[in-house]
């Protein structure tokens, strides 16, 4: 089994529907840091968890509903070709 284009941008795909499956309320809610009242001052990056907090609910938003179509189009195409 050769790792092709395929099988990348199947794992960004999972990678993605894992993401959007978090519940805040059950698993993000327990991380210290993810109730974003986190102020930084003027000039100040905000840390990597910061970052990463921003980033997994961002992907929520954004990739919540285009997922739909590609989760469906990905399992037609294993269904056809294997």
């Amino acid at each position: 089994m050769a790792f092709g284009i395929y099988s990348l941008l199947e794992a960004i795909v999972l990678s993605l529907n894992a993401v959007c499956i978090l519940n805040e309320e059950r698993f993000l809610s327990k991380l210290p840091g993810w109730g974003g009242s986190q102020v930084h001052g003027f000039g100040e990056e905000p840390g990597m968890k910061t970052q990463i907090f921003h980033f997994i609910r961002s992907v929520k938003t954004v990739m919540k509903y285009p997922l739909i179509p590609v989760n469906v189009f990905v399992i037609v195409f294993k269904l056809i070709f294997g």
